[in-house]
């Protein structure tokens, strides 16, 4: 039989007093447990360039053991500027180049004292896993006639950052005007290592980094780093919409232990430039 003591004393347990006994009863007992206090987790929107989904992603439960929790939106940086623009709620913005991170900067949207330079990264030319062909990643070499009518894709040259570096390598080796036609554009640079790995180009233009996430390239050639722009990944905090706990993130993206994933990604941490004088 299963009965309750309110529908025993159901006025009793309408006197107060009642109810304080009733409550130190059941602590006394242990049958009522208080949960410890815990310390509250602050939530950061990141917008970031898709080439730094695996480390940031491998950053997000360190953060959250920081009571900071990192929510990222990835994509090609020049997406993600545009979309800041028009309101999008992110607090942090984290660039594939710089280019992008001064046009916000221009239109007032982010905060200029909180940027900072903190990564580098290199190009390199991928082909699908075994399906790898020789080039020489030099002026003269006939790279079209190595793709032997496959397509080459890359980040749109138009606006993606992968792709703007790839247009200068490709016109600095002297490429660019045979290749210009067999052009695959993508709307970010792992798009373009997607058509690379399901055999749908002969070749892409990638970041080193994005190599380590994939299984299904091979890497055919590096590109010389005077072929283009040097590939710089800024940070900073977005006017208006950054909190306390996004510069709290700055700071830890900025920290040893983070630059630890980077470098294990194959980044290159930058060193700060020094202080301007005043």
């Amino acid at each position: 039989m299963n009965i309750s003591l309110l529908s025993i004393y159901p006025k009793a347990f309408q006197s107060k007093g009642f109810t304080r006994l009733f409550l130190s009863l059941l602590l006394g007992a242990g049958c009522l447990a208080v949960p410890p206090a815990r310390a509250q987790t602050d939530t950061v929107m990141v917008f970031a360039a898709a080439s730094l989904a695996n480390a940031l992603q491998e950053l997000v439960p360190k953060f959250r053991d920081e009571k900071v929790e990192m929510l990222l939106s990835l994509g090609s940086s020049s997406a993600l500027a545009k979309q800041i623009q028009h309101g999008a709620p992110a607090e942090v913005f984290f660039s594939a180049n710089l280019e992008w991170m001064s046009y916000l900067d221009s239109l007032g949207l982010v905060e200029k004292e909180s940027c900072t330079e903190l990564l580098g990264n290199s190009l390199v030319v991928v082909a699908p896993k075994g399906k790898g062909f020789e080039v020489e990643a030099q002026k003269g070499f006939d790279f079209a006639g190595a793709l032997k009518g496959g397509r080459l894709a890359l980040g749109d040259p138009a606006h993606v950052p992968a792709g703007i570096y790839a247009k200068q390598s490709l016109q600095w080796l002297g490429w660019w005007d045979g290749v210009q036609d067999k052009l695959a554009p993508a709307a970010d640079v792992r798009a373009a290592l997607a058509y690379v790995e399901q055999g749908e180009c002969a070749a892409g233009i990638v970041y080193a980094t994005d190599v380590g996430a994939s299984a299904g390239v091979e890497v055919v050639a590096i590109l010389p780093v005077e072929s283009h722009q040097p590939v710089v990944y800024p940070v900073a905090a977005v006017k208006g919409k950054c909190s306390a706990a996004a510069h709290r993130l700055l700071a830890l993206l900025q920290a040893p232990a983070a630059g630890v994933v980077f470098e294990k990604c194959g980044f290159v941490r930058l060193e700060p430039a020094p202080p301007k004088p005043q």
